[in-house]
């Protein structure tokens, strides 16, 4: 598949299946969008009580709920992202069944993909805390250089951020077809990773280009839809409250913090099925230029044999269901 091929199938896929793949990204989306939209708040009155503070001994009693909040801050966004890698899984039964132009609901999705479950959730906890264990241990050093060597240290952070950055981003893309290996092939957790590592052998740099033109297309558009509303709901407060006092502002801060976080949970939704379906489609061509795979998605939209299965998995019979007549 050529990168239109994989843009024009993300979108049929999406319209094809929007209850499962739009409606699951929806609901993980909304969860995501009430716990940070809570750490927010919970930010916002912290920032207001910090203008009280007049004495080491008020500073000391606001250190105590700062820290509360960056721990929050951090669990959700380390649940964020376990819940992405799961939905990633999840989302390519419906995108690998949409290559035999067969529909799949949000009900059928699910228990598809709940047979793997254990082990998807293992791989996306896998990948999840490896990297944040990752992303703090570079952090560690670069705080114990900078303790020793003072501001002389940044000289080597960097760098050392910067190489950090690059091979987090190459490891990354080179696993991050995990769990759909182990949804569509059935495997284990190991040989998920084994097998993403394999298929993007000698295809990163093409799997990078079409990850960031899409990611930059999903960016754009999500700003251009975010700016309007932001300015919206700044100018209906203006209207409503010209002369607010402390209370009334913060209130009108809030409401245009949850009505920005309804709309980014709305608009996340649709980028990241897009997203999804993009690498899902990106695993189904890597296994079509490795695996013959097209071969065996011929072989069933012939027989239509599995009807209910997940294409691209381990063989199944040569079953034919009721009415169907294989073409000559």
């Amino acid at each position: 598949m050529q990168f239109g091929e994989i843009l024009d199938g993300s979108f049929q896929t999406i319209r094809r299946n929007a209850a499962s793949m739009f409606g699951s990204a929806l609901i993980v989306q909304v969860f995501s969008a009430v716990l940070l939209g809570i750490v927010t708040v919970a930010m916002l009155q912290m920032t207001e009580s910090l203008q009280y503070v007049e004495s080491d001994l008020d500073m000391e009693e606001f250190l105590g709920p700062f820290l509360a909040w960056m721990a929050g801050l951090l669990g959700v966004t380390v649940l964020v992202g376990f819940l992405g890698a799961v939905l990633q899984g999840v989302l390519v039964v419906p995108v690998s069944r949409s290559v035999l132009n067969r529909r799949t609901g949000f009900k059928q999705m699910w228990k598809l993909a709940g047979r793997r479950i254990l082990p998807l959730l293992g791989v996306s906890a896998l990948l999840t805390f490896g990297g944040m264990l990752a992303w703090a241990a570079v952090a560690g050093i670069a705080v114990l250089l900078v303790t020793a060597m003072g501001p002389a240290a940044l000289l080597l952070v960097f760098p050392l951020g910067l190489g950090a950055l690059v091979v987090f981003l190459w490891i990354g893309l080179k696993l991050m077809f995990a769990p759909a290996a182990i949804v569509v092939e059935r495997t284990g957790v190991y040989d998920g990773l084994l097998r993403s590592w394999q298929l993007t052998k000698n295809s990163w740099w093409r799997i990078f280009g079409i990850l960031l033109v899409v990611t930059i297309m999903v960016g754009v558009i999500a700003q251009i839809v975010q700016i309007p509303v932001t300015l919206a709901s700044e100018a209906i407060g203006t209207v409503v409250t010209p002369h607010p006092d402390a209370e009334t502002a913060s209130s009108a801060v809030v409401i245009s913090t949850v009505v920005s976080m309804a709309v980014a949970a709305l608009v996340g939704s649709v980028t990241f099925a897009f997203q999804t379906s993009v690498s899902a489609l990106i695993y189904m061509d890597l296994r079509m230029r490795r695996d013959g795979l097209d071969m065996e998605l011929m072989r069933l939209m012939e027989t239509g044999a599995d009807p209910e299965g997940i294409p691209g998995g381990p063989a199944a019979p040569l079953t034919t269901p009721p009415g169907h007549r294989p073409t000559a």
